[in-house]
C-alpha cells in the first residue's frame, strides 16, 4: 500500500525542476507576468461570473430605420418587431390630422373617426357609423372641416410625370388596365360623396370597379397627385359648370383632394347650386355653378298646369355663370343629359319651337336642335368673357341595358370592356359628335382673342367601356319602392370618374 506522504514527495521531486527554473528566471519578467496576467485573464473571469446567461441582441436597425432614441429602453411594444409602420405606399394616408368646422348637436366638434382602409369590408360603411354626433351631408351644404396643416401625402408608386418624349400623347386613346393601388379615398374618409353615387354604403357586393386605371396608348397616364395640383392652382381660382355629372367630378376632386385638406365654405348663399370653397392654405377658391341648360333657362309654371316643360332662350347667355368666369383662372365645362327631357326653344325672344312637346301650333324640332344652338352660345360667352384655360368635357356616356331608366334598365357588369370588344349600343353619342364639330369652330375663334386656351377634354370613348361604374341599384336603398330605379348615368365615388381629375391635371400641366 502506497502512503500519502510517498505521493508528496513524488510530487515535490517533479516541481523540483521548475522551482530551478523559476530561480533561474529574472525577477522583471516574472513581474510582467502577473501584471499581464491580471490584466486579461481576471477581468474575463469577473463577467463570466456576473452574467452567467447574457443573450446576444441583434439590431434590426438595418432594415427598420434608426430607433426614435438612443435612450429608449426595448420592450415587447416599442421592439422593432412590434413597431406600426405607416405603409409606404399606402393609397389612404391616416387623417388623424382633419377636423371639421360646424358642430354637433351637443356644441362639440366631433372627431373623425375616419378609418384607414381602402375598402369597407362590410361594404356598408357610412359617415353615420362613425359618430352619433355626424349627420348625413350632401357635398353641397355639408359640413366642410377646418383646414389644417397636415403631413405629408405619399404619392402612388405609379409614375408621376409624363417625359418629356410623351409629351404628344394622346390622353384619351387607350385602355383600362389593373391597379391594385386604387381607391385613394373611400365613403369613410371623403365627407363629400353624394348619397346617390355612394355605392359602398348601399351594399354594392363588388369592389372591382375601383380598381382600375386609364392607360393612353403612348403614355401611362399619372395617377393624380393632390399636393402637386394644390400647389399648381396656388392663388388662383377654378369653376365648374354644368350638370349633375359636372358635379359629380367636382365631388371626385374635393375626395381627391381631402387627403391633403378640406376646404372652407364660403358660398354667399345656401343656394346649393352655386358653391363656393377656399382651400386656405393655398388660396385656391373652387366654384360650382349649375346650369345643365347653359343658356338662359325659365322653369315650368307650378300654377299653370299646361306648363310642364323647360323653356330655353338658345342665344342668351346664363348669366348665373357666364358673368363670373371672368374672375377665374380655369373653366371646365360640360352638359348634356338634360336635353334628352320635353323642352320649349326661344330665339330672338320668340318661339322657335320645341322638342317632344306635341304642342298647337307650335314646330317639333329634330332631336339635338337645341343642344347644338344652346352649346354654341355657351362657347361664345366664354370668348368673350374669358381669359384663362377653359377646358370643354364631353359627354359622359350611360349604360342602361334592359330597357330604358324608367323600364328596368340596369347596368350591372362588373367589369370595363376591352376595346376590341362588341359594345352595345347603350349610349347616343350624338351629342358627342356636335360637342367636337361646335368646339372645332370655336377653336377658330380662340385664336382671335389673347389669352385665352381653349381646349377638349375627350373621355367619352375611355368612359363607353366602363359600364362597371355606375351606382345602378346601389345608389339607393333598397326597397321595393325604388328597386326598378336604376342609376346608369352618374359614376360612383370611388370610381372610373377619378381619372377626370387624372386627365385635368396633365392637361393643366401642359398649359403652364
Amino acid at each position: 500500500m502506497i502512503r500519502p506522504c510517498t505521493i508528496v514527495l513524488k510530487q515535490t521531486m517533479e516541481l523540483l525542476p521548475l522551482f530551478a527554473a523559476i530561480q533561474r528566471t529574472p525577477r522583471v519578467a516574472l513581474t510582467l507576468s502577473f501584471v499581464l496576467f491580471t490584466l486579461t485573464i481576471v477581468p474575463a473571469l469577473y463577467s463570466l461570473l456576473a452574467n452567467p446567461a447574457l443573450p446576444v441582441l441583434i439590431s434590426s436597425s438595418e432594415t427598420d430605420g434608426p430607433f426614435p432614441s438612443d435612450h429608449v429602453h426595448l420592450s415587447p411594444l416599442n421592439s422593432p418587431s412590434f413597431r406600426t409602420l405607416s405603409p409606404v405606399n399606402s393609397p389612404i394616408p391616416a387623417p388623424p390630422y382633419h377636423t371639421r368646422h360646424q358642430k354637433s348637436s351637443s356644441g362639440k366638434i366631433p372627431s373623425p373617426n375616419i378609418s384607414p382602409i381602402p375598402v369597407p369590408p362590410d361594404h356598408t360603411l357610412s359617415r353615420h357609423q362613425h359618430s352619433s354626433s355626424h349627420q348625413s351631408s350632401s357635398p353641397v351644404n355639408g359640413p366642410i372641416p377646418a383646414p389644417l396643416n397636415s403631413s405629408p401625402v405619399t404619392t402612388s408608386t405609379l409614375r408621376t410625370q409624363i417625359r418629356d418624349d410623351e409629351q404628344r400623347c394622346d390622353l384619351f386613346k387607350g385602355e383600362w388596365i389593373p391597379n391594385e393601388e386604387s381607391p385613394y379615398y373611400n365613403n369613410a374618409t371623403c365627407w363629400a360623396i353624394q348619397e346617390h353615387q355612394n355605392c359602398m354604403k348601399f351594399g354594392r357586393p363588388d369592389t372591382g370597379f375601383m380598381r382600375w386605371r386609364w392607360k393612353p396608348d403612348g403614355c401611362d397616364l399619372p395617377i393624380f397627385d393632390p399636393n402637386e395640383f394644390l400647389e399648381m392652382v396656388r392663388g388662383k381660382s377654378m369653376g365648374f359648370v354644368g350638370d349633375s355629372i359636372s358635379r359629380n367630378q367636382v365631388q371626385s376632386l374635393l375626395c381627391l383632394l381631402s387627403r391633403v385638406e378640406y376646404p372652407e365654405d364660403i358660398s354667399s348663399s345656401p343656394d346649393i347650386a352655386f358653391k363656393v370653397w377656399n382651400y386656405t392654405s393655398y388660396n385656391f377658391i373652387l366654384h360650382v355653378m349649375w346650369s345643365p341648360y347653359l343658356v338662359k333657362t325659365t322653369k315650368p309654371d307650378p300654377t299653370d298646369a299646361k306648363s310642364n316643360f323647360f323653356s330655353l332662350y338658345l342665344d342668351q347667355y346664363d348669366t348665373k355663370w357666364t358673368s363670373q368666369i371672368n374672375q377665374l383662372d380655369y373653366l371646365i365645362i360640360s352638359s348634356g343629359h338634360w336635353f334628352y327631357r320635353p323642352l320649349i326653344f326661344y330665339e330672338n325672344e320668340k318661339l322657335s319651337g320645341c322638342q317632344y312637346c306635341s304642342l298647337p301650333n307650335t314646330t317639333e324640332l329634330p332631336f339635338h336642335y337645341g343642344y347644338t344652338k344652346a352649346l354654341r352660345t355657351s362657347l361664345r360667352a366664354i370668348l368673350e368673357n374669358f381669359t384663362g384655360l377653359a377646358i370643354l368635357r364631353s359627354f359622359s356616356p350611360q349604360h342602361f341595358e334592359g330597357g330604358p331608366w324608367n323600364k328596368g334598365g340596369d347596368c350591372a357588369r362588373t367589369q370595363p370592356y376591352r376595346r376590341n370588344e362588341t359594345i352595345p349600343e347603350v349610349s347616343d353619342l350624338k351629342i358627342h359628335d356636335i360637342q367636337l364639330e361646335e368646339f372645332r369652330a370655336a377653336e377658330e375663334g380662340m385664336k382671335k382673342k389673347m389669352g385665352l386656351r381653349l381646349r377638349l377634354m375627350n373621355t367619352t370613348q375611355a368612359m363607353l367601356l366602363r359600364p362597371d361604374g355606375h351606382p345602378g341599384r346601389y345608389g339607393h336603398l333598397q326597397t321595393e319602392e325604388v328597386s326598378s330605379r336604376n342609376d346608369c348615368i352618374h359614376w360612383c365615388l370611388p370610381g372610373p370618374i377619378d381619372t377626370w381629375n387624372d386627365i385635368l391635371l396633365q392637361m393643366m400641366k401642359t398649359e403652364k
